[in-house]
């Protein structure tokens, strides 16, 4: 395996760019896997350095040039190593992933922020919410991202985080703390409806687990530090979304709309249920596995779902 070597040489300090670059070149030497808020080497050394440094995403190119301190370079070296030793995911490493350009809290009870939902909240999910939602579930929440940037979406909104896993909510509830939104914001454990009442809300938006067996098996050696709970979802990867479906109209308003993301079980989604007018929708990094149904379109199809 290779290593780094440490420098404590004030005279020979490494500046920001050296030292990415020596990142970027261990990560694609180890050939990690990279799909938990990055894609490629590089952006992963700039992810972990950034958090060492406090740097904020957007942060300016001329501090490439920048010289770092021997214990910057020590707290860097050791964040890589971790990174290729342990294959730990690097918002693990760091505490925070960022969604919808928000941070939030994350450890190993929650699975890492990176659905493509972000995109539809920037756009106030237009056109499919006609007017701007009073109150949205966040089912499946885990860390609470995509509830809580609802918040920002929608300032009037008062919202669901909801989640079978308490472990999950405990987080959700330090990110509901981290971005001072308790006032519209809570947190419930619940079996997906189960504790949810006569509630109803105007957007049910859900990222529940969708993997499927043959999928979670040869999934990559980050991925076991994700919550099993979060991801698996049966044979093929189903069994939690059969029951949203045949549910999620009970909770809706008269207009309200369903969000859903699946992922690569969409294929096995449209096989099971051929007549169900499930609308894809189309992201700038191309399909996603997100559809959506009206209140309507469930109650036309519920007998499909039973």
């Amino acid at each position: 395996m290779t290593e780094l070597t440490h420098n404590t040489d004030n005279s020979t300090a490494l500046t920001v760019a050296a030292m990415l670059e020596r990142g970027e070149q261990l990560f694609e030497a180890e050939q990690l896997y990279f799909g938990h808020g990055t894609t490629n080497a590089w952006d992963e050394a700039v992810y972990l350095l950034s958090s060492v440094l406090n740097l904020p995403p957007d942060a300016d190119r001329s501090l490439l040039t920048q010289p770092l301190t021997p214990q910057q370079q020590s707290d860097v070296q050791a964040l890589y190593q971790r990174r290729v030793t342990e294959r730990i995911p690097a918002p693990y490493l760091t505490g925070i992933a960022w969604f919808c350009d928000l941070p939030f809290v994350v450890d190993e009870r929650v699975i890492i922020p990176r659905s493509p939902v972000a995109e539809l909240i920037f756009s106030g999910f237009r056109p499919w919410c006609e007017y701007e939602p009073s109150h949205v579930l966040d089912l499946c929440t885990g860390s609470g991202c995509i509830g809580i940037a609802c918040t920002y979406a929608f300032v009037q909104a008062q919202v669901v985080l909801s989640d079978i896993s308490g472990e999950a909510l405990a987080i959700a509830n330090m990110n509901i703390a981290k971005h001072e939104v308790a006032d519209r914001v809570r947190a419930l454990e619940s079996d997906l409806f189960d504790s949810l009442g006569g509630q109803r809300f105007d957007l049910i938006v859900s990222n529940p687990p969708y993997v499927d067996a043959n999928d979670l098996a040869e999934m990559p050696s980050e991925y076991q530090h994700e919550p099993e709970l979060a991801l698996a979802s049966g044979k093929d990867g189903l069994d939690f979304t059969r029951r949203l479906l045949r549910e999620a109209a009970d909770y809706l308003t008269e207009s309200g709309v369903l969000v859903v993301e699946v992922g690569n079980s969409s294929v096995a989604l449209e096989a099971a249920f051929p007549n169900v007018p499930f609308i894809w929708l189309e992201f700038s990094e191309g399909d996603a596995g997100v559809f959506v149904l009206t209140r309507n379109e469930l109650l036309e199809h519920q007998e499909s779902f039973s």
